[in-house]
């Protein structure tokens, strides 16, 4: 526990976050609960609980020398998603990829890469969660925005239960190799002092935790704001966003991971302080906006013939 006592005694005063919690792992799968005053607080610390606490199961994705996963369910709450700083230095990437893969989930940039199913010899990707999300298909041809559909439903009654968009496909996902990760996107409304205030829950079935589940928390946090205006705009109310819930059913670190995430992540969290650890999305927004033509015609080349 030394990696969790010593990130915890780094924090400041002010941050919000709560110990892990967890159930006998003897009874099955750990579940794991933390909360962070930011996203890359809430990332940290829920990679310190899984270190320290998730159990060791093997992956449909080991080499044979690989040790198996550390593995839990986890529940990540992140308080106030906005709050700087918002990027953690650790995740794969720098702020160009993430500008890239915010551009991918909210925009659709990389839409046209999905393979046609009806193709067998089609090659690309199986989906991406803009199209899931925003032209979910369905065998009749129907094509839904759920998004768009999910901002009407609120905006219309603040206090639907009934806003979310689903990405799994039962006719296509039961089969195919590599079905959807994110499960499901749920919205409601609350009142604070009058004010409306959106918040989500976001369901994942399985979820990198050291290579992918930062990227996909920020560029979620990043769909959040965009609901949060669409509702503004079709309710007349101002709309801000409120906490951010990331549930993952499996949340695991993959064994052949384990040297780097020791020597990277740990060693960083055990020699530099918080600060030194993350970035401020503010000092960084303009030079990822200043970057999107480029990733623009990058995504369009996708797909062309050699």
């Amino acid at each position: 526990m030394l990696a969790l006592r010593q990130a915890r005694a780094r924090r400041r005063p002010d941050a919000a976050a709560v110990p892990v919690t967890t159930n006998d792992p003897m009874n099955g799968i750990p579940v794991l609960h933390v909360e962070g005053d930011c996203i890359a607080r809430a990332w940290e610390l829920s990679l310190i609980a899984l270190h320290e606490n998730g159990c060791r199961l093997k992956t449909e994705y080991d080499k044979p020398e690989d040790p198996p996963s550390r593995d839990a369910t986890m529940i990540l709450t992140v308080a106030d998603p906005l709050r700087e700083p918002m990027i953690h230095k650790a995740f794969p990437g720098g702020p160009v990829e993430l500008q890239e893969y915010v551009m991918e989930v909210c925009e659709g940039i990389k839409d046209h890469w999905v393979r046609d199913p009806s193709d067998p010899a089609d090659t690309r990707w199986e989906y991406t969660y803009h199209q899931r999300l925003f032209a979910y298909a369905v065998p009749s041809g129907r094509v839904y925005d759920q998004i768009e559909t999910l901002c009407q439903k609120l905006a219309k009654t603040f206090h639907t239960r009934r806003a979310q968009a689903i990405t799994w496909k039962v006719w296509e996902d039961n089969d195919c190799y590599d079905p959807a990760c994110l499960q499901s996107v749920w919205a409601r409304i609350t009142e604070e002092s009058g004010e409306p205030v959106l918040s989500i829950n976001v369901r994942f079935r399985s979820n990198d935790a050291y290579k992918a589940a930062f990227m996909n928390i920020f560029a979620l946090v990043q769909l959040q704001q965009r609901m949060a205006a669409r509702v503004s705009e079709l309710s007349g109310r101002t709309v801000r966003i409120g906490r951010y819930v990331h549930m993952a059913d499996s949340y695991h670190i993959y064994g052949s991971y384990f040297h780097e995430f020791d020597t990277r992540f740990l060693a960083a969290v055990e020699r530099r302080t918080f600060e030194q650890r993350t970035l401020r999305y503010a000092d960084y927004r303009e030079m990822m906006e200043e970057a999107r033509p480029a990733l623009l015609e990058k995504a369009r080349s996708m797909g062309r013939p050699a």
